[in-house]
């Protein structure tokens, strides 16, 4: 029999208390590869689309660090339908003298593809620069014919400081010390916010955007700075984006949106805040606009998340399920909206220290299959994007 995480939920998906954990057992994938062999630059911060031809389109930036290092780009490659061979790795995009980072693909619904993703400006996360190229022809080898580049500027309004406000003193209360120099967390992070500068720049891409059905999509961006996330909505098939109110909370990075069958959006974040690490999450009930203060779930969380509806209605995780580092990276799925977790599936694990595995980009395709990309580094010795394939009918 199998052992189950089994939530108790207090309000909404917010409070929750775990009494077990599922039975862990390795992910048997219907196929796998290294989109490239491993090599020394450092490959991070994946993202895959399929294609309405059947390819699936991946990127990833890639260079000699992150946002310091100015030779970082985004790069791509292509597997084409029936294959089972990665094209060579090409060229996405590269913005002179400045890293280019955490890119994400979409289709909006007229099939066009977006490439969003950031310049780092000033060699810090809080200056990033939103941008991103678009293409009508994309199934020729190599990248896409981009047609269209520009940047996302979204300018937040005073409610983003009245929500920040408002939120903050929501939460659980922060037991961090204090003194006559070292003001609390939660009041800098409130004074920040009423920085029109502060709050208009530093959002930054990391997960797909969800795409509701009336059209509206959902970019879900989130803040070094703020360390904190947001939404920026877009009611014209990306022609325009505008910006949410926060999500508010300690740390909650890096959301993952689904809508469950009531309508509202659930967000998965990244817990980059205080101890215990847990994945934190936060509700809309109006269409993504605005959220419920963050609250820690009990899934275990230092570095990714991503969160995905299945077409049988059943939801699909994958993060890093551990508390000191990226040597795990699973995959759960619930039958019950995120209530509990019946089933486990370990797709890596290591011992600390001797593997790196995160950043994951979740899909499910048109015959069902679940696709997952993810940084992917054993013995810190190379690095590279891994692909992997696995039905989900065969997890029950």
């Amino acid at each position: 029999m199998k052992k189950t995480i089994s939530f108790i939920t207090i309000g909404l998906l917010g409070a929750i208390s775990l009494l077990a954990q599922p039975a862990t057992e390795k992910a048997t994938p219907v196929f796998e590869s290294l989109i490239f062999p491993p090599q020394p630059q450092h490959t991070h911060g994946s993202s895959i689309v399929s294609l309405p031809n059947g390819d699936i389109l991946a990127a990833w930036f890639q260079g000699s660090g992150e946002r310091t290092a100015d030779d970082v780009k985004i790069m791509g490659a292509r597997l084409k339908k029936g294959t089972t061979v990665w094209s060579p790795p090409f060229e996405m995009a590269d913005t002179y003298g400045l890293p280019d980072c955490n890119p994400v693909l979409f289709l909006n619904k007229h099939n066009k593809l977006f490439l969003v993703w950031i310049a780092v400006e000033a060699h810090r996360w809080e200056c990033s620069v939103l941008r991103f190229r678009t293409a009508v022809n994309y199934n020729e080898a190599g990248a896409p014919a981009w047609n269209w580049q520009d940047n996302i500027l979204l300018s937040p309004n005073d409610s983003f400081a009245t929500e920040t406000a408002v939120k903050f003193k929501q939460l659980t209360p922060n037991t961090g010390g204090s003194g006559a120099y070292a003001p609390i967390y939660d009041n800098m992070i409130v004074e920040a916010s009423k920085d029109f500068a502060k709050r208009s720049t530093g959002w930054m891409t990391r997960i797909k955007p969800l795409r509701l059905a009336e059209g509206r999509i959902l970019l879900p961006l989130y803040s070094d700075g703020f360390n904190m996330s947001l939404v920026a909505i877009s009611d014209d098939d990306g022609n325009s984006w505008r910006a949410s109110l926060p999500i508010v909370g300690r740390g909650n990075v890096q959301p993952a949106l689904v809508q469950k069958k009531n309508g509202h959006i659930v967000a998965f974040m990244r817990d980059n805040g205080d101890n215990p690490p847990r994945v934190q999450t936060s509700e809309s009930t109006d269409s993504g606009y605005s959220w419920t203060a963050a609250k820690k779930t009990t899934i275990p969380n230092t570095a990714s998340v991503e969160l995905i509806v299945l077409k049988d209605g059943r939801w699909a995780f994958v993060g890093c399920d551990e508390e000191d580092g990226r040597y795990r990276l699973s995959l759960y799925i619930s039958d019950d909206e995120g209530m509990s977790w019946k089933w486990k599936r370990t797709l890596e694990n290591e011992a600390k220290g001797k593997g790196s595995f995160s950043y994951p980009c979740l899909i499910q395709t048109s015959d069902g299959l679940l696709r997952v990309s993810y940084s992917y580094s054993v013995d810190k010795a190379a690095e590279s994007i891994k692909y992997m394939v696995i039905d989900p009918g065969t997890i029950h």
